[in-house]
């Protein structure tokens, strides 16, 4: 047992270690040194590396975690239709989005989202920077929050230690490597860390089947509750029956998708490639990764419900409980030979990966909305190149600090508090980022408006329409995505059309 716990500390000790060192080796790089390298890597990555860090930033601890845990307590209908709104997201947002936000970007000589939809408006008073810049602000800080929290949850399961010194260990070392290194740093390590992912992802599906007493002990497991395999209903945990999946509900779920086009971490990878030819090549590494690893995360709590039924991991009955599926493997295989609890510190490493490869983005992201675009650009505070880059680095770790106090309850949902800020990105920037990249006529008034009536519909609906329940009970980001979208419709044509040289400097882009 003792050996056990070694193996598995060792192995993410030798993790953690590397992360910080890739943080370490860029900044003598001098990928620190100034905004362009700090915030976007000199746009100089390749195409395995921009898939990979943009899907791994994407996934969070929501992958091995989150969705496992919502198959595990009903069954694949809201992990299936979640899955397949985010895989058709993920693939129009490379689709669509990709290639002009990289050609617009350099037209427009943008570092940062908020800097991009400022100059592609011509906003010489940079409000749009500044509200933009704010609601980063806001959804960032919970997002990071869950992250925290998954590594707190992580090792007070495993080793008993204190969940909150876990969730600030953690907390540490993701600020420690983005300080250090800035996007390359973060962009290398989520490239590692996809790979500790799916090494995970893999070995806990055998494990788990053996575990389990077979393939066909999960299947027979899976098929003797209601509801459970079907698409159109869910297992209703507390009455052992099958409730209704509806059509709304469903539509409501492949909302999902529409988040990408407004994530502002997985917004900059597009930037960030070397060259925009490259881009197809990347669009199809994501989009295969991120299906095939959304169905073995489904397919892993489904397995864990057999294990829980064959007696191997406890039975879960609240999400909070039923997210720790895969660590209950990891436990149970870092108790065999030392070879094999190595193993097991690889599959917790995966998790580890999953938060720290969207926390790091988040924070790197929500530093160039406070030092670059609310301090530099909005407030006109002059800064040399040194003094911006330590309030990025400062401002890193305020939010790492703020966050830390928001995931001090060990019992909060990760799946949930993700949800809630994918969509206020998704509502608040995703329909201005599309409008912005192929609809000529949007003016800054209309881009406001959109953004502004996105971001407060995603906290109208969550907290006084949706409780009402019935047909109202839908993901608050498909009415607040609409909402915003009118918005900048009808703000745009009831408002001056933009000027000569915003049109044709929207023209050149399309040559």
């Amino acid at each position: 047992m003792l050996s056990g716990q070694i193996g598995i500390l060792a192995a993410i000790v030798i993790y953690l270690a590397a992360m910080v060192y890739v943080g370490f080796y860029f900044s003598k790089q001098g990928s620190g040194d100034s905004a362009d390298d700090f915030y976007l890597g000199g746009r100089k990555l390749g195409p395995f590396v921009t898939a990979m860090s943009a899907e791994a930033s994407d996934m969070s601890s929501w992958l091995l975690m989150g969705l496992p845990g919502v198959a595990y307590l009903s069954g694949i209908a809201d992990a299936g239709w979640t899955a397949i709104g985010l895989g058709l997201g993920t693939y129009l947002n490379w689709l669509i989005v990709a290639q002009r936000l990289r050609r617009y970007s350099v037209v427009c000589n943008a570092i940062t989202i908020p800097d991009f939809l400022s100059r592609r408006y011509h906003d010489h008073k940079n409000i749009l920077m500044c509200i933009s810049a704010i609601i980063i602000l806001i959804f960032f800080i919970p997002y990071t929050a869950s992250g925290f929290k998954a590594i707190g949850t992580l090792f007070s399961s495993l080793f008993g230690v204190d969940y909150h010194m876990a969730m600030i260990v953690g907390a540490v070392v993701i600020v420690g490597y983005t300080v250090m290194g800035g996007f390359l740093a973060v962009s290398t390590t989520d490239l590692i860390q996809s790979i500790v992912m799916t090494i995970s992802l893999i070995v806990i599906v055998f494990y788990g089947i053996h575990m389990a007493g077979g393939w066909d002990q999960v299947v027979s497991n899976a098929t003797s509750l209601a509801g459970y395999l079907s698409m159109t209903h869910i297992h209703d945990r507390a009455s052992g029956s099958a409730a209704p999946y509806n059509f709304l509900t469903i539509v409501s779920t492949l909302a999902w998708g529409l988040g990408y086009f407004g994530m502002p971490h997985i917004l900059l990878r597009f930037m960030a490639i070397e060259d925009e030819k490259k881009l197809v090549l990347s669009r199809r590494i994501a989009t295969v990764w991120v299906l095939i690893s959304m169905c073995v995360a489904i397919l892993i709590g489904i397995i864990g419900y057999a294990a829980s039924v064959a007696g191997a991991i406890p039975l879960f009955t609240q999400s909070s409980e039923s997210e720790t599926v895969i660590i209950q493997f990891a436990h149970l295989l870092g108790q065999h030979r030392f070879l094999l609890s190595l193993v097991a510190g690889v599959v917790l490493a995966g998790i580890l990966a999953c938060t720290m490869s969207t926390a790091d983005s988040q924070l790197l992201t929500a530093a160039s909305g406070v030092s670059q675009n609310l301090l530099q650009d909005f407030l006109k505070i002059k800064m040399s190149t040194a003094a911006s880059m330590m309030a990025a680095r400062l401002t890193v770790v305020a939010i790492a600090i703020v966050a830390i106090f928001l995931a001090w309850n060990p019992d909060s949902s990760v799946f949930y508090i993700v949800s809630f800020a994918w969509a206020g990105f998704g509502a608040a920037f995703g329909p201005l980022v599309l409008f912005s990249l192929f609809w000529k006529r949007t003016t800054l008034q209309g881009a406001l408006a959109g953004m502004v009536a996105g971001g407060v519909m995603v906290f109208v609906w969550k907290y006084l329409v949706r409780p009402m329940g019935g047909t109202w009970n839908i993901y608050e980001l498909l009415p607040a995505f609409i909402v915003s979208a009118l918005a900048i419709v009808i703000v745009s044509l009831a408002t001056k059309a933009p000027s000569e040289e915003i049109c044709r400097e929207f023209d050149s882009v399309g040559k």
